[in-house]
């Protein structure tokens, strides 16, 4: 439960904040969409997805930051699984699930362990253009990448997430949640209500 107050306490807040490091706007030949291609095989095996992948960022091994509980103690976001889908891109499926299979933990409403959003992930840095430039496309949230081998923050790169809901649901934190400031309803469609934090500077 502490665990889940902790980390339902940061995504609400997006503590993490940051003093930037001026990077140029996203180039004009950038897209916030993925490989085509990459996506439709990604989906049409519905397989490869992985709860604690580790992703290569310029050599160097990272996790999503979240809980232990990948294979062999991989670290990742409650509930996420990931796959690559081109350069600088992933994607996810998030489900209503916790720390080491804990049921609901995202909706009370929702079934334990269903499906409750697809994700889209840019790897990038953050900046203030970059912040409203993706948050205008539905990635309102960004998250952070720890180190696999020492555990410390990316000095500059974060996973800016856009979160697509597949259903309809409340997300609230599950059953006994204290209700954090982001609960709302969800409805199928990109959830523009996903705890915004992209406005915080990225300050590892």
């Amino acid at each position: 439960m502490k665990f889940r107050l902790v980390f339902l306490l940061a995504l609400a807040t997006g503590i993490i904040t940051s003093c930037q490091k001026d990077l140029d706007v996203l180039p004009s030949d950038e897209s916030t969409e993925y490989d085509n291609s990459a996506l439709k095989a990604a989906k049409a095996k519905n397989s490869g997805f992985v709860h604690g992948i580790e992703v290569d960022i310029d050599g160097e091994l990272y996790y999503f930051a979240g809980a232990p509980d990948g294979e062999n103690g991989a670290i990742d976001v409650p509930g996420h699984y990931w796959v690559q889908a081109g350069k600088n891109r992933m994607v996810g499926k998030h489900y209503n699930t916790g720390p080491f299979g804990a049921s609901s933990w995202w909706s009370s409403t929702a079934p334990d362990g269903a499906l409750l959003y697809t994700v889209n992930c840019i790897i990038d840095s953050w900046s203030e253009e970059k912040a409203d430039y993706y948050a205008s496309k539905g990635y309102v949230h960004y998250h952070e990448f720890i180190s696999v081998e020492d555990g410390s923050l990316h000095p500059t790169m974060v996973p800016w997430l856009k979160h697509t809901a597949v259903t309809s649901f409340l997300l609230d934190g599950g059953p006994g949640a204290p209700n954090p400031p982001y609960e709302h309803e969800v409805v199928p469609g990109i959830d523009w209500m996903f705890p915004n934090n992209y406005f915080n500077p990225y300050n590892p």
